[in-house]
């Protein structure tokens, strides 16, 4: 059987969300979106099959399962005329930053599981951390990792303020991913390669390496080492990003993150 799914908001978490359960077998008639912008409205129709609507209303009473994949400032806003007609249903939230507290006083129910994925999931490869009230039972948290699993890999964290070092870890994390590809191209560029030419060498350099870390036994550190070879070019790389403190600019950026993953819930979580 597959449960009614009601979605609250209609962005790019929500489409691949949606795109793996209707690939896993979820009728298209089974999910149901509020968003309130119609191009995006149009846009799950036309790609899923999905019902759109613009805002909540008396059909969400239906849905056994809501999952919230709005932002973290207007996640109240939002509850507001979602609750009455959803207190009966498992909550899942993708909302950075708002705290399950915060969340079960805005619905009225202790059903409600936290999630924190990353865009990867869009194609399949994403990473999300998952925390469940007590509220959420065993079939409620078995419900939950098969609705992600379609979008990669998932791991519960036991104590809620984790999530927090997720979002800082993997959430934030494809960007940072980004961000170091964009500085190779730059360089690879400088150095005479086309922009076609560094592009292919820096993304697949990085699709390289984290599939040999994966699939590797030995620790990073090791594979590391492996490839610097001492008065190597490497070595002279890796020498330069020593003397420039990158790696604890790195975990201080990190740590900003997570920081500010736990401001949000102070902003917006009242």
């Amino acid at each position: 059987m597959h449960p009614h799914i009601a979605f609250i908001g209609g962005g790019n978490m929500a489409s691949a969300l949606i795109g793996g359960l209707i690939q896993q077998g979820t009728p298209a008639h089974h999910i149901q979106v509020v968003e309130p912008f119609e191009e995006a409205r149009n846009r799950l129709q036309s790609q899923f099959g999905v019902t759109a609507v613009a805002a909540a209303g008396a059909s969400l009473a239906q849905a056994q399962l809501v999952i919230w994949a709005v932002k973290p400032q207007v996640f109240k806003e939002a509850a507001a005329p979602v609750a009455p007609h959803t207190s009966q249903a498992l909550h899942l939230s993708v909302a950075a930053g708002i705290r399950s507290d915060s969340m079960a006083g805005w619905l009225g129910t202790q059903r409600i599981v936290r999630a924190m994925p990353n865009t990867p999931a869009l194609v399949g490869l994403g990473q999300t951390g998952l925390f469940a009230r007590q509220g959420a039972t065993a079939e409620d948290r078995s419900l939950i990792e098969s609705v992600v699993r379609s979008t990669g890999q998932f791991m519960w964290v036991q104590a809620e303020p984790l999530l927090d070092a997720v979002t800082a870890m993997s959430g934030s994390g494809p960007a940072y991913v980004f961000f170091f590809i964009e500085a190779m191209c730059r360089a690879g560029e400088a150095m005479g390669l086309s922009a076609a030419q560094a592009h292919q060498l820096a993304v697949g350099t990085f699709v390289g390496a984290a599939e040999l870390a994966r699939s590797s036994t030995e620790s990073p550190a090791v594979l590391r080492q492996r490839v610097t070879s001492k008065g190597g070019t490497t070595y002279a790389a890796l020498t330069a990003m020593e003397q420039a403190q990158m790696g604890p600019l790195f975990e201080k950026a990190l740590e900003a993150a997570r920081a500010r993953a736990a401001e949000l819930g102070d902003e917006f979580g009242h």
